[in-house]
């Protein structure tokens, strides 16, 4: 069985290493906020040496940044997929909102990380900015071509559409779970998202 080369190796083990890394910095991040977070406290939570995670990341920010990029991706992937949208809206759209609920509903690290965000937000803007930029932005551009590729829905703005899309699924999942209010409003997740695609399907008629 013929070994890994060198260079395998050492891309393997950076690999490992910037992972470790993200993750002790998402659990520093959570618990003490951005200002607080220090990256000798991101070093040791990830039991690795300050030089190493200088190595990875030239500073704080840099860190934080490489955090959004890598919800964005995953959150992206996962809900949105690789491939342009296509196929029958009420089946396309009705799937894309049952996902993209499911996994914000579920996701409790996303759901604190959301809150940060937001609570740093005033101090530092162009940290949160990176995330709309890195989320919402693609999100809101792929769901705006497929709907403007489906002639048959006869949508005069596909781009505002797409954003009322989103907007409402945001502030379902700020509303019910991050601001702790669905006991105070309470709603099921399927109810927004019939009445969603229900309106976005019928605006041909």
């Amino acid at each position: 069985m013929a070994r890994p080369k060198v260079g395998e190796i050492d891309r393997s083990n950076s690999t490992e290493k910037v992972e470790k890394i993200l993750q002790g910095a998402m659990q520093e991040f959570l618990a003490h906020g951005y200002a607080a977070t220090s990256m000798d406290k991101v070093a040791e939570a990830a039991n690795v040496s300050k030089a190493t995670v200088y190595s990875h990341f030239q500073d704080k920010e840099g860190l934080f940044r490489a955090l959004i990029e890598k919800l964005a991706r995953k959150r992206f992937h996962s809900i949105l997929g690789t491939q342009p949208l296509q196929g029958e809206p009420y089946i396309v759209l009705r799937r894309l909102a049952k996902t993209a609920l499911d996994q914000m509903v579920n996701d409790q690290e996303y759901q604190a990380f959301e809150r940060l965000l937001m609570g740093e937000s005033a101090r530092f803007p162009e940290l949160a900015q990176v995330f709309i930029a890195s989320i919402a932005k693609p999100a809101i551009e792929t769901i705006s071509k497929y709907l403007a590729s489906c002639s048959e829905l006869n949508i005069p703005d596909p781009e505002a559409t797409a954003r009322i899309l989103i907007g409402s699924l945001v502030h379902f999942v700020m509303t019910q779970e991050i601001m702790h209010g669905k006991n105070i409003m309470p709603m099921e997740s399927d109810r927004i998202i019939d009445a969603l695609t229900h309106l976005i399907v019928n605006c041909a008629d």
